[in-house]
C-alpha cells in the first residue's frame, strides 16, 4: 500500500477534523468520562485492529487514549490509516 501524498493527507484531514498529522502519523485524542469508559473504547479499538490486522499505537491514561495511525511498511499514512482512524471516530 503507498503512502499518501502531503497534498492527498491534507485533502483527507479535512474529513477528519479531529485528527491532526504528527510526523508520519495521524492521531487523535479521545476523552472520556471515567476509566471505565477508556478501557472500553481502548479494547473496542484493539479489537478492530486485530480484525483489520492493522495495529494503532494508543497511549492510555484515566480519561483519555491517544490513538496513533501510521503504515510503517510505507513509511507514513496510507488509506488503511485513514479508514481505521473513520472506524475509531464510529465508536465514539
Amino acid at each position: 500500500m503507498a503512502k499518501l501524498s502531503d497534498e492527498a493527507l491534507t485533502q483527507t484531514l479535512k474529513n477528519l477534523p479531529e485528527w491532526k498529522r504528527q510526523g508520519d502519523a495521524i492521531s487523535r485524542t479521545f476523552s472520556f468520562k471515567n476509566y471505565y469508559e477508556t478501557m472500553a473504547f481502548v479494547n473496542a479499538v484493539a479489537w478492530l485492529a486485530h480484525k483489520a490486522d492493522h495495529h494503532p499505537d494508543m497511549e492510555v491514561g484515566y480519561n483519555r487514549c491517544v490513538v496513533r495511525y501510521s503504515t510503517h511498511d510505507a513509511g507514513g499514512v496510507t488509506t488503511k490509516d485513514v479508514e481505521a482512524a473513520k472506524a475509531a471516530d464510529a465508536l465514539k
